[in-house]
């Protein structure tokens, strides 16, 4: 990131996928059961809003690393878009992908 975004913020879009057993939840139909999906974006909403990263790429993993915390998942991907970056061409939108798994193949 440009000095004028750390210093003037900008727009980031997160798309978070979490991959976790769901039989339980879909059996019980009881929210309890399942995660708390409030809970992950807020984690991925406190993040975007702390301190300035140098990179998108370190927003996306910390996001990545924080939510994996739940031992209920078994993966998680994570993207980060800046459909504002500074490119000087006509583009829709810039994104990083970090991917983290209990198997540990991680991006």
């Amino acid at each position: 990131m440009f000095e004028h975004e750390r210093r003037d913020g900008q727009e980031f879009v997160v798309d978070i996928t979490a991959w976790v057993d769901l039989r339980r939840a879909a059996a019980t139909d009881d929210l309890a059961d399942t995660l708390d999906y409030g809970a992950l974006a807020q984690q991925a909403a406190d993040i975007v809003a702390g301190p300035p990263r140098n990179l998108i790429e370190t927003v996306s993993a910390e996001i990545a690393d924080v939510i994996m915390a739940d031992e209920r998942l078994h993966a998680v991907e994570v993207v980060v878009h800046k459909p504002s970056a500074p490119i000087p061409l006509t583009f829709d939108d810039v994104a990083v992908v970090a991917r983290r798994s209990r198997r540990g193949n991680s991006q």
